[in-house]
């Protein structure tokens, strides 16, 4: 049952794009000719019309339920697209909260860096000013050391 559903949406895809083709203008323009140049070959005027009347219904028929069938599917199509792009802009908004995260993490980072920077600035300043100290408390020793040296030569 499914193969034959799948076979008449493929006719009907065939059929419908079919029809609003030039070259269906074509037949059905040579069809309207030929019905009506059969009243030259002494055909009766109202079998002429019975018979064009009842094929122009019966194709009205049909072809307002190929456009049905075309309706029905693009509309399936236009849902099916409608919930893909749904489906998009969800996870847009999963991305931009993953990048907003993703940019905190940033800015704690950066933070974090200029808070180590400062530390190690810190850090070099209070070992120069240690080193400073050292040199001046071992130049004040060295004239200490100098000075009882001298006091022990008197």
């Amino acid at each position: 049952m499914n193969k034959f559903k799948e076979l008449l949406e493929k006719y009907s895809m065939k059929i419908t794009g079919g029809i609003g083709s030039v070259p269906s203008l074509v037949i059905h323009t040579l069809f309207f000719i030929g019905i009506f140049t059969l009243a030259l070959l002494d055909v009766s005027f109202d079998k002429i019309m019975l018979v064009l009347t009842t094929i122009v219904s019966l194709e009205a028929i049909y072809l307002s339920i190929f456009i049905q069938l075309t309706i029905n599917r693009t509309t399936a199509q236009l849902h099916a697209v409608e919930k893909d792009i749904e489906e998009i802009s969800e996870d847009i908004e999963e991305i931009q909260e993953d990048v907003e995260e993703i940019q905190e993490d940033v800015e704690d980072i950066q933070e974090d860096v200029e808070d180590i920077q400062e530390d190690e600035t810190e850090e070099e300043k209070k070992d120069r000013e240690d080193k400073k100290l050292l040199s001046n408390i071992e130049n004040q020793l060295m004239t200490i050391v100098r000075e009882i040296e001298e006091l022990k030569k008197k």
